[in-house]
């Protein structure tokens, strides 16, 4: 708890003093308890549309309808409003599609906000469904867990590059390795070179910056989502409330079984 405290001290800190101002500081009032979050200036789309909806009471009363433990809290469905126990809710509306913001620099820590879509075979661009949201929970990921993601992306990008460019010099190495050490040196030197710039700038190669890293295994997140939906902000004080919330008992639908009710969500 401690070390989480601390955490999103600095975390803040850091945001103020980069520039996160253009937008309030918006309070998510609900029965499990109070969070507060900050909305990013680089995403201003999916930003402005969700103060837009804060200042309008849209989310007023709804739920948290699809809560996965280690995952994500998901609500602000329409739909969700006064439903009663056990019917299945969270339709989205398509009128409130957003073209994607991805920003490398946000990704899904604990506590990330972001905006829910439809599958990529019917919304090939990607665009956000901002008539809901979802709070990340996620899981801590241990430092060689994040090092083994990273190793499932690059190998094999470095495998086929040295396929393709150390391969077809094997054989002259091997002769060369042989008969004239000088030689074989400088081919080795060469096509070495070769890959390594090439793996340098290989495209799709993952490579974790450090403040990514240190979220992820110290209060957790959901890797596999990045890239994948936009993130437009995230929770400042209240991470406890995501705890509570996505602890709860869930039914097939993932919709809890005792309501967790988004009472308001108003500008600080």
């Amino acid at each position: 708890m401690k070390k989480s405290l601390i955490f999103t001290l600095m975390l803040t800190f850091s945001l103020f003093v980069n520039g996160q101002t253009q937008y309030p500081v918006i309070v998510i009032e609900t029965n499990f308890g109070t969070m507060k979050a900050i909305l990013y200036d680089d995403t201003p789309n999916h930003s402005a549309h969700f103060l837009k909806l804060v200042k309008q009471g849209y989310f007023n009363g709804t739920l948290f309808h699809r809560v996965v433990k280690e995952f994500m809290i998901q609500g602000g469905a329409q739909d969700s409003r006064n439903a009663p126990a056990g019917a299945q809710i969270g339709g989205g509306r398509t009128d409130m599609d957003i073209l994607p913001e991805f920003r490398p620099h946000h990704f899904h820590k604990k506590g990330a906000i972001a905006a829910p879509r439809r599958g990529d075979d019917e919304n090939p661009q990607k665009r956000s469904d901002a008539s809901q949201f979802y709070v990340v929970h996620g899981k801590i990921y241990s430092p060689g867990r994040l090092d083994s993601m990273e190793m499932a992306v690059n190998v094999p990008i470095k495998n086929r590059i040295i396929r393709d460019h150390y391969l077809p010099h094997k054989d002259e190495l091997a002769r060369l390795k042989s008969v004239d050490a000088s030689a074989f040196n400088a081919l080795l030197d060469s096509v070495l070179h070769v890959v390594d710039s090439l793996y340098e700038a290989a495209p799709g190669k993952l490579t974790l910056p450090a403040e990514m890293k240190e979220a992820y295994s110290t209060i957790g997140g959901a890797h596999h989502l990045d890239g994948e939906y936009t993130v437009f902000g995230e929770v400042i004080e209240g991470l406890d409330v995501i705890d509570k919330i996505a602890a709860l008992p869930v039914d097939a639908n993932s919709r809890p079984r005792s309501d967790a009710k988004i009472v308001k969500i108003y500008v600080e």
